[in-house]
């Protein structure tokens, strides 16, 4: 098993744990407080902190670290698909099990996007029901509501 390291970066919306390899990252997770801090971590850990500081300065729109999935073979097609949202933009669950050609799995496809543990980079923040409302997100609903807030404006160049 590969040793991991840590790395927090505070957010606008608090405090984010990036857990990774030497390799790639495999979570960036919101957390209530910081653990121990690691004075020495891999150069991609240094990569997802300083590509998460622009995303929220609203310079960068897409991650180009590596990350690793961790999890079933469904649950890594959904995350694969979510990858796909473009930046600001919002699909329905339904929509992804469509694009995962299981139009059956609307709430595999929930469950799964619940599990995601690479907050941000695979854009879990932009799935919304059917109806066009915010369904659940793991860092709070309130946290969603600001990503895709954040996303728009910068999109729309209102900064």
């Amino acid at each position: 098993m590969e040793k991991k390291y840590k790395l927090y970066y505070e957010s606008p919306l608090g405090t984010i744990e990036i857990m990774g390899t030497e390799k790639a990252i495999v979570s960036i997770l919101f957390v209530e407080q910081e653990n121990t801090l690691q004075v020495e971590v891999p150069q991609i850990l240094t990569d997802c902190y300083n590509q998460l500081n622009e995303y929220f300065k609203g310079i960068r729109q897409e991650f180009t670290f590596s990350y690793q999935f961790e999890g079933t073979d469904f649950q890594k097609t959904v995350w694969q698909a979510l990858t796909e949202i473009p930046y600001a933009e919002t699909v329905s669950y339904k929509d992804i099990a469509l694009t995962i050609a299981n139009e059956k799995a609307v709430r595999a496809v929930g469950s799964a996007n619940g599990k995601n543990k690479l907050s941000i980079v695979v854009p879990c923040h932009r799935i919304i029901g059917s109806n066009g409302k915010l369904t659940g997100y793991a860092g709070g609903l309130w946290r969603k509501e600001w990503l895709l807030q954040h996303e728009k404006s910068m999109k729309e160049g209102k900064f």
